[in-house]
């Protein structure tokens, strides 16, 4: 007999109490005006699963007048709260149905209350499922993780990411607001996987960021200007690798901030790039590079290429890429025209395409990825390898629908009066296009398969990928 299938029942039972209205005994208000919230609960509960409500019980218990308990929680939001009281009755808490943002909220909350179960289980879901969100939210989880001494596993997560990977740190968003002494510690590494050049451009990027009233160009600077940014990047600058720089990058990159440099430094850098009997010999230790995606498109980020290189490998999102691609722009919409006759011209006879769309006054982005030869002879295309994708919000890129094909005779359709069509299921003609289901496993925009959902596009790109 299986004694676990006991657990399921209790675990209800327990959360039926917790909506029972008749037996509570504390109150709990949870939140900051004017978005506060009153919750029912049970001293006995709380004491034995909460071991920061049990200090405040300890103070404040039931006098015999029978007045009840009354606890606040100003520091958590009540919609994170109500989670955490439902894993605290029924010990059981569902992630899949939460953004990673909110489950955040919910290990920060937890840790507040003392659940160290909660925070262990939380800490392992995110490291082993929301890795890549992680990656590109960095300043989010290295700021939570040591703010909190509870989150070692973060903690070790985001060391790991620093040594073995500082390079996706870079690629993180809101990476301007990391603090300086991190980002000279990933300055600082040989393992960060960039050219040189890079390493200054993203610092310069930075210090900019940390002076938002500093003119965008560098000859509207005044002498205070350069100051102000000197001072930013004083403890950066060191930790750049100017010798590893070419004349040109030198040139180009950083003559425009000299008056950012130390003086110093600044006369050997020009002795050095002006005479080319000194560069035979590098004064900086050489970086590892490694080949890395690289794109050029206004619509999705290298975040997104990544995942797309995942799903062309069969990969799972926290597996590494194992081929590392080249996204080459075949077409762009704005550059190229929306017209259907441009793209069988560009990109007929072409294999390995990914079709990415832009739709029309949202953060949508809808796509899809063709292994074979686009024709214009109205035949269906064949693979058993292509897919089609939607991300809801392009600032999400976690938050996505991958559909790969079914039925592998109707894969494509190759008509010159359409432009990129994945079956029905994925259709552009001009600046317009539907989805619908057919070939595919499931839809990817619109409400149900009965109906085609269709839709304006604003940008569309076309990408052949090469190894």
């Amino acid at each position: 007999m299986d004694d676990n299938k006991f657990l399921t029942k209790l675990s209800q039972n327990l959360l039926d109490v917790l909506n029972d209205e008749e037996y509570y005994d504390v109150t709990i208000e949870v939140g900051n005006d004017p978005y506060i919230k009153i919750f029912r609960a049970h001293m006995v509960i709380l004491h034995y699963r909460s071991t920061y409500l049990r200090r405040i019980l300890s103070i404040n218990k039931k006098k015999n007048d029978g007045t009840l308990v009354h606890i606040k929680l100003p520091n958590i939001l009540p919609e994170i709260f109500q989670i955490i009281l439902r894993y605290i009755y029924g010990g059981k808490i569902s992630l899949e149905e939460y953004d990673t943002s909110d489950i955040i909220k919910i290990l920060v909350a937890g840790s507040e209350l003392g659940l160290q179960e909660l925070i262990t289980y939380l800490q392992s879901f995110l490291i082993e499922t929301k890795a890549n969100w992680m990656e590109f939210n960095f300043n989010l989880i290295y700021k939570t993780s040591f703010e909190n001494d509870s989150f070692l596993e973060l903690q070790e997560f985001c060391n790991n990411l620093i040594t073995k990977k500082p390079n996706k740190i870079f690629k993180s968003l809101n990476f301007s607001l990391i603090p300086e002494k991190l980002l000279v510690l990933l300055i600082q590494s040989d393992n960060l996987q960039m050219d040189e050049i890079q390493v200054w451009e993203e610092v310069l990027k930075w210090g900019l960021a940390q002076n938002p009233d500093l003119p965008s160009d560098p000859t509207d600077f005044s002498k205070e200007d350069f100051n102000t940014l000197k001072n930013s990047l004083q403890h950066c600058v060191p930790h750049i690798r100017f010798y590893n720089l070419t004349s040109e990058e030198f040139s180009d990159e950083v003559l425009p901030y000299k008056k950012v440099l130390p003086k110093e430094l600044y006369k050997d850098l020009l002795k050095y790039f002006l005479d080319p009997n000194n560069q035979s010999i590098k004064t900086s230790k050489p970086r590892i590079t490694t080949k890395e995606i690289n794109i050029d498109s206004k619509i999705i980020t290298i975040q997104h290429s990544e995942l797309i290189s995942k799903w062309i490998d069969r990969l799972e999102n926290s597996d590494e890429i194992k081929d590392t691609y080249n996204f080459k722009l075949l077409l762009r919409g704005t550059r190229d025209g929306f017209a259907t006759k441009k793209f069988h011209e560009i990109c007929d006879n072409q294999p390995r395409t990914v079709t990415i769309i832009k739709v029309k006054d949202s953060k949508e982005i809808l796509g899809g990825y063709n292994p074979i030869k686009w024709k214009s002879d109205k035949s269906s295309g064949i693979t058993k390898d292509s897919f089609i994708f939607s991300f809801k919000n392009r600032d999400n890129f976690e938050n996505y629908i991958l559909s790969r094909v079914e039925n592998e005779n109707y894969a494509t359709f190759n008509d010159h009066d359409f432009g990129p069509s994945f079956g029905i299921d994925l259709i552009l003609y001009g600046n317009s296009g539907k989805c619908s289901k057919r070939a595919y496993e499931s839809q990817i925009r619109g409400a149900s398969s009965i109906f085609s959902s269709s839709f304006f596009v604003e940008e569309y790109e076309v990408f052949q990928i090469i190894k």
